[in-house]
């Protein structure tokens, strides 16, 4: 995907048709290196440090505008919605042990079809799966390049910013991006006051593993993923030019 009007040709998260749609590994840095560049949410370790709550630290990553490198660069901020805030700082109030935390898959579980019980419907449970959307054309969104995974609450409980009937009826994630129908959730108010009338959307279905290394990726049921990063600083303006 390219940046100014081409923009306005949504492919998808596999990006150009240059990305494969699995995406590049993490690089192995130092990890003292690597600590002393990331802010904390990056840290080795930190995950682990939360014990099992998730909730806790999917909350915490939401509140510092954190991001995930898809397709060996494509950074896209992590996003809840307020309703799905609210839900995981619940949970993560009750504790590691609490029945509805979000499920953190082995690295053996590489798909979304690998998943006990998958089935090819828009059903989410926001534990194992999520309901979520990659919103483009963002301008303020962390990362430097306008774009967000918004993550919403599926289920009973309505969440104004979650998938609209549209996106619910017409869900086929499993399916490639270029033969889907984008901009569903343009019709909602409650998107459109959060991201603009500009953004450019589609919705998947995620879930979360980690690999060998025990990095963190967040995945869409059509096999595109990203891991948990800090976006490379931006490059310096050369007289204002660049």
């Amino acid at each position: 995907q390219g940046q100014g009007s081409m923009l306005l040709i949504p492919i998808g998260l596999a990006g150009v048709v240059l990305f494969s749609s699995a995406a590049t590994r993490p690089p192995r840095a130092s990890p003292k290196c690597a600590a002393e560049a990331m802010p904390t949410v990056y840290a080795p370790g930190t995950r682990a440090s939360y014990a099992g709550n998730l909730a806790g630290f999917l909350v915490d990553l939401h509140d510092a505008k954190a991001t995930f490198n898809f397709c060996g660069g494509m950074m896209f901020q992590l996003a809840l919605s307020d309703k799905l805030h609210s839900h995981l700082s619940a949970v993560s109030s009750r504790g590691a042990s609490d029945a509805q935390q979000p499920v953190l898959h082995d690295a053996g579980k590489r798909r979304m079809q690998q998943l006990a019980g998958y089935d090819k419907t828009g059903a989410a449970d926001n534990a194992r799966v999520f309901h979520g959307r990659e919103v483009r054309q963002v301008h303020s969104a962390a990362g430097g390049m306008g774009m967000v995974l918004q993550l919403s609450l599926a289920g009973e409980e309505e969440d104004a910013e979650g998938w609209t009937k549209k996106e619910l009826s017409g869900y086929d994630g499993w399916g490639h991006d270029s033969s889907r129908k984008w901009n569903l959730a343009r019709e909602a108010d409650a998107f459109r006051a959060k991201w603009g009338a500009q953004a450019v959307t589609l919705q998947h279905r995620f879930y979360l593993h980690v690999d060998a290394q025990d990095n963190l990726w967040l995945s869409a049921e059509d096999g595109c993923e990203g891991y948990l990063a800090a976006a490379p600083p931006a490059r310096p303006k050369v007289f204002g030019l660049f």
